[in-house]
């Protein structure tokens, strides 16, 4: 591709720019960008809706420019309102960096790592004192803040919002000022907060940043955005076969949108599968992103796990959790063992997984919630517990 080609399929990906003639004045300069993306981290994986700015960040890369990944541990313990009913729960410090830990090396799964610079907001934000805050916060009016449609709806609806959450586009905007950034990306959902990066930037004497707003993934649920959050996600660092099971949970009505957004086949391409079988179509998509994440040769196995979980069997390769069989002297509680193992986090979840139905020992559904394992349900020095369809684990005598 040619250097326009590039800025035009940059271009292209866009749901709104702002503004679009200096970001082709930019990008056509010769100039090497600052390129901004930020990521709260609520949660430790990021998953395929992220990778639709990701993806538009490599873009970027390979036209030159230096890509700057914000990790907001700062503003994470805010947590962005954007979209929520109500304040959310507030995060420690090190909560926020505990689960940024792994975001290198998923991030990178996509991104050139030679070509990436990834900073913790905290680096400028921890560092203000009570003067900066008040100069920051004095930059934008109640009213200016309230244009943004959660504040507004809460507002009106008599819902508290706490003083605290005004400040969170503010701090997500100097991360700009900060990094003297000349494009932000986002979702739509993010609009507001990019928006005050640009008339941040401009208060304090720099070039306002250009604004790329890219269209959300919906999540597996079919209705709300894809959210770690609300549990809805595939992550990029999740194992092939869970990634695989996932992607074939797709709704139908949005499989469409996940090829265009999270994969590299062309529309043409992507018009004449979805033309055929919708199974088939699912099974092409989650072959395409098991190839992209962990490699082709995981494909077969991915595909063959579904096949066998999806058909009520045990699949070969499951995880194993070794038993001291000194515990089996007097029997031990299935609650126990299911706490043990790792399969559930307490005994009350492991009570109500079996009240539910939603527990298996040998392919058999076990209802009660008093049932003791002995040494002989092990049949070869093992027996396999199931969770709901998809969780397996092997538990071997040692």
């Amino acid at each position: 591709m040619t250097k326009q080609e590039k800025i035009e399929k940059v271009i292209s990906k866009a749901v709104q720019i702002f503004n679009e003639d200096s970001l082709r004045e930019k990008l056509n300069s010769g100039k090497k960008l600052v390129v901004k993306l930020g990521a709260d981290p609520s949660r430790p994986d990021l998953h395929l809706g992220h990778t639709v700015a990701l993806r538009l960040l490599k873009d970027l890369q390979d036209l030159g420019h230096e890509v700057v990944f914000v990790i907001g541990d700062f503003t994470a313990m805010i947590g962005d309102p954007s979209g929520k009913s109500k304040t959310r729960p507030a995060l420690s410090f090190e909560e926020t960096r505990k689960n940024s830990e792994t975001y290198l090396k998923q991030v990178t799964k996509i991104l050139d790592k030679d070509k990436t610079r990834i900073v913790y907001n905290s680096e400028w934000l921890s560092k203000m004192n009570f003067k900066d805050v008040l100069n920051l916060a004095g930059k934008y009016t109640v009213a200016r803040i309230l244009e943004r449609d959660d504040f507004s709806k809460r507002f009106k609806s008599n819902t508290p919002i706490g003083i605290h959450e005004f400040l969170y586009p503010l701090m997500q905007g100097y991360d700009s000022v900060a990094l003297n950034a000349d494009i932000e990306v986002g979702g739509t959902d993010q609009i507001f907060n990019l928006l005050v990066g640009r008339e941040l930037q401009k208060d304090y004497g720099e070039n306002s940043q250009d604004v790329i707003a890219l269209p959300l993934l919906v999540g597996l649920d079919g209705k709300e955005k894809m959210s770690k959050s609300l549990g809805n996600y595939i992550g990029i660092d999740e194992p092939a076969d869970i990634m695989y099971e996932k992607a074939m949970r797709v709704p139908d009505s949005v499989l469409a949108d996940y090829f265009k957004l999270t994969t590299d086949l062309s529309l043409s391409e992507i018009d004449k599968i979805m033309a055929g079988d919708i199974i088939e179509a699912h099974r092409v998509y989650a072959s395409e992103i098991i190839k992209m994440y962990h490699g082709e040769q995981f494909i077969k196995e991915a595909s063959e796990r579904y096949k066998t979980v999806a058909s009520g069997g045990i699949p070969l390769n499951i995880e194993e959790y070794g038993l001291d069989t000194s515990l089996l002297s007097d029997g031990i509680l299935l609650t126990d063992l299911l706490v043990r193992s790792g399969i559930v986090p307490s005994k009350s979840e492991g009570r109500r997984m079996i009240e539910q139905n939603g527990i298996s020992v040998n392919n058999i559904k076990e209802n009660d919630v008093n049932k003791m394992i002995f040494k002989e349900d092990f049949k070869d020095g093992a027996l396999v517990i199931q969770k709901g369809k998809k969780t397996f684990k092997k538990i071997v005598l040692k």
